[in-house]
């Protein structure tokens, strides 16, 4: 008997947390395509390097993997789930159970104070509540101090007056918040200098073993892929950049 394919497993767990096939996505009918990817896929609890050039469509693949963008054509599944068959605010619901972000720009909100911050997707999800514990307060405040944040800083109200390391440690702290089963980072690193890049790497990369949470990395910087599980190098993936198609 053939071994059942993955996007029809009877058992969640057993699926990759991310799926993606025979994708493709462009802006406009009319305009290049920006992504053809035959396959990619991430396994519970790996840490995959993602990288390429400015303009490689990095970010583009980032919002399709988060539930964000939606292709053209191909499948999405993340956990065994098919994105492309939930409308968009049941597909809003599952990106917030499931995928925590750290964006490049951080996206911290200036009128909440660090902890507030770090709570937000305790707010957009019930699983995610849950999950930090009785005391969702108490397990920020823990994943502020791992990641370098004392009491002090961490109960600080305006984060606008931490330094970029510290609101860096912060959006971390945020996307681990509720143990998410994805963490998707996109150029997190690019303000710090070498000594606070690999500090900043070893906890992100710490808490998401403890989460068991899978990690997708992307950054142009190629040196930092040795610190991976895998490394993948988005052009050579992309059959429309071999095309030179990409807008």
């Amino acid at each position: 008997m053939p071994p059942v394919p993955d996007s029809l497993s009877t058992d969640p767990a057993a699926a990759p947390v991310v799926l993606l096939r025979d994708l493709r996505f462009r802006w406009a009918p009319d305009r290049p395509l920006v992504l053809d990817l035959p396959e990619l896929r991430l396994e519970r609890g790996e840490a995959v390097f993602l990288r390429g050039p400015s303009g490689s469509g990095k970010t583009t693949l980032l919002g399709i993997v988060g539930g964000v963008l939606r292709p053209e054509a191909g499948r999405v599944e993340l956990l065994g789930t098919d994105l492309g068959e939930l409308g968009g605010a049941a597909r809003d619901r599952f990106r917030a159970d499931h995928v925590g972000f750290v964006f490049q720009l951080f996206n911290l909100l200036p009128y909440l104070d660090v902890v507030d911050n770090v709570l937000l997707p305790c707010r957009f999800s019930r699983r995610r509540r849950e999950a930090a514990g009785p005391d969702p307060r108490a397990e920020a405040l823990r994943l502020l101090g791992h990641l370098g944040l004392g009491e002090a800083t961490a109960r600080a109200r305006d984060v606008t007056e931490l330094s970029v390391g510290q609101q860096q440690r912060v959006a971390v702290a945020r996307a681990l918040i509720g143990r998410p089963s994805l963490v998707i980072a996109d150029e997190p690193t690019s303000a710090l200098d070498a000594d606070a890049r690999d500090a900043f790497l070893a906890l992100l990369e710490q808490e998401c073993r403890r989460a068991d949470a899978a990690l997708l990395f992307v950054s142009h910087d190629a040196a930092l892929a040795a610190r991976f599980d895998r490394a993948l190098d988005l052009p050579a993936l992309n059959r429309a950049a071999a095309e030179g198609s990409v807008a």
